[in-house]
């Protein structure tokens, strides 16, 4: 009987791997080898490509990555959030997707920032003084 209560209780993780752009938002869950048990986008959820980076649709994101990894059992997460390489900060979805499975009852154990930074390399596209409008 004891025995019975303990894997009831054992926490099964994830891994939740956000990539936020100024033009979109991407969440993907993977278990812990890196098996694919999820991946909704800001295009699954909205029609409108100036929403895809919005943060009420990384709500609806994780609204519907809450409901496929609770069908599988899985109460606790790790986050690791990944901006586009070079920019000092990830877009405006990736707080609101924390916040909403953390609110759905999820337990998140690490969140890790992955963002690739360059170290030289090809030159960057938009010329000596930057895209200008």
């Amino acid at each position: 009987m004891a025995e019975e209560e303990k894997k009831k209780n054992k926490d099964i993780e994830a891994v939740v791997n956000i990539y936020t752009s100024f033009n979109n938002t991407i969440a993907h869950v993977t278990d812990m080898s890196g098996k694919t048990l999820a991946k909704v986008t800001g295009g699954q959820v909205t029609k409108h490509d100036r929403l895809k980076a919005n943060p009420t649709i990384a709500m609806f994101i994780a609204k519907r990555i809450s409901e496929i990894i609770k069908e599988l059992g899985i109460n606790s997460l790790y986050v690791r959030i990944r901006a586009k390489t070079g920019n000092p900060a990830p877009g405006p979805g990736a707080h609101a997707i924390i916040k909403s499975l953390s609110r759905d009852g999820f337990k998140i154990l690490n969140i890790l920032d992955t963002t690739r930074t360059a170290r030289g390399g090809p030159k960057k596209k938009g010329g000596r003084r930057g895209r200008r409008p």
